[in-house]
């Protein structure tokens, strides 16, 4: 019997507050299984009604790397098991019953910044750094979650350079809601979890689905066809060569 692996976070609740803490060291970059059981927590967490806001954050250097590029580089055939576990996990956030709340810190890159541009609400600790590398790693992806943070231009900037975004800058762009020291992050997002738990729960289940409805687009369908670039650039030659320039810590060569 093979062993089962441990899921890359943790789950707790309390006075109605749901708090998911990603946990993966190094980097907190999931494979293919970690993103299809996060998405399957974060569904689990809406469909309690104990569950009154969910607050995601994580432990370590920073708060999501996004895909595991090693597993792809030895696995490439799992590009469409990725694929399906990052949209059902950013769909999970955004589709949830109830408010999400996303605190980030250190890095948010990648499948990173679907969970935070997926989210109700954002807030960021100052060491926070937001980027779209997808561009140096054989990829897409990230595009339509991005342009709920930041405007057109901003975005097009970052993927075509691969440049980041610190939380200052964030902040005045309007995408994160409060920028603090990274010791009151946690902080932070409970005491605006704790405000809305108080709140009548049914009121703020309507809330959330009255506010996805008068969205512009459907964030999903824009996704979705994303993704289909993300497919067709694995495909690429030099996707492969972008992988293994970043698995063997070297210059990609085209």
């Amino acid at each position: 019997m093979s062993e089962q692996k441990k899921a890359p976070f943790s789950l707790s609740l309390d006075n109605g507050v749901a708090e998911l803490v990603i946990d993966h060291p190094p980097v907190n970059a999931l494979d293919s299984d970690g993103w299809h059981a996060l998405a399957a927590a974060i569904d689990a967490l809406g469909g309690n009604r104990d569950v009154r806001v969910v607050v995601i954050r994580a432990d370590g250097r920073g708060f999501c790397a996004g895909v595991d590029i090693k597993e792809l580089a030895a696995h490439p055939e799992r590009i469409a098991k990725v694929n399906a576990g990052n949209y059902a996990t950013f769909r999970a956030v955004h589709r949830s019953p109830v408010p999400v709340i996303v605190a980030v810190h250190g890095f948010v890159l990648g499948g990173g910044i679907g969970v935070a541009g997926a989210a109700d609400i954002v807030v960021a600790s100052e060491c926070a750094t937001f980027g779209v590398p997808e561009i140096d790693r054989g990829a897409m992806g990230g595009g339509a979650h991005l342009q709920r943070l930041f405007p057109v231009q901003v975005v097009r900037h970052m993927y075509f350079t691969g440049d980041f975004i610190d939380a200052q800058e964030a902040w005045r762009l309007g995408a994160i809601r409060q920028v603090v020291p990274r010791a009151q992050l946690r902080d932070c997002a409970m005491a605006i979890a704790r405000r809305i738990a108080e709140k009548s729960p049914n009121m703020v289940r309507l809330a959330k689905e009255a506010l996805n409805g008068v969205e512009d687009g459907d964030l999903e369908k824009k996704y979705r066809w994303e993704q289909g670039f993300t497919l067709e650039a694995y495909l690429a030659a030099d996707s492969g060569e972008t992988r293994a320039a970043f698995v063997e810590k070297r210059r990609a060569q085209f």
